[in-house]
């Protein structure tokens, strides 16, 4: 195996979901005792993964979890209270990726809109009022008398 190369020969490094910490490298790395990390499965604030044998192997991702709850306890947050900020913090995540998958499916629909009224324009003037241009001198104007 030459240098820079994974086990199999690849040059990529693992992904930041990829499962490759054993559970005592998890806690040294996090500063958390490895008994911690199994109580923070068990109360399912992680869920790491697990090899053919049932071993416990930590993400990247996971590793970086684990520091996030080992901060927030750490400043004086319960666990209840650690959960139920990962949760919001996971939805405002997800709140904000389907936020910006509309945003560019209305910048989508606005160009296909834009190109269609363009052509349509070029071919016969529209007939429904709403995308008629006005011409001059067709103004309604509505006027009441005061009484």
């Amino acid at each position: 195996m030459s240098l820079g190369r994974g086990p199999f020969g690849d040059a990529r490094a693992p992904g930041p979901d990829a499962a490759v910490y054993v559970i005592s490298v998890a806690a040294e790395l996090t500063g958390l005792h490895p008994q911690t990390l199994r109580t923070y499965e068990r109360m399912g604030l992680i869920t790491p993964g697990r090899t053919g044998g049932g071993g416990r192997r930590y993400s990247h991702r996971d590793i970086e979890l684990l520091r996030t709850i080992a901060d927030l306890t750490a400043a004086g947050i319960g666990i209840e209270g650690v959960r139920r900020i990962l949760d919001l913090e996971n939805r405002a995540a997800a709140l904000q990726a389907r936020n910006e998958e509309l945003q560019s499916e209305l910048a989508a629909t606005r160009e296909a809109l834009r190109d269609a009224l363009a052509s349509r324009r070029a071919v016969a003037p529209s007939k429904l009022p709403a995308l008629r241009t006005p011409e001059v001198g067709q103004s309604l104007v509505v006027w009441r008398r005061g009484r």
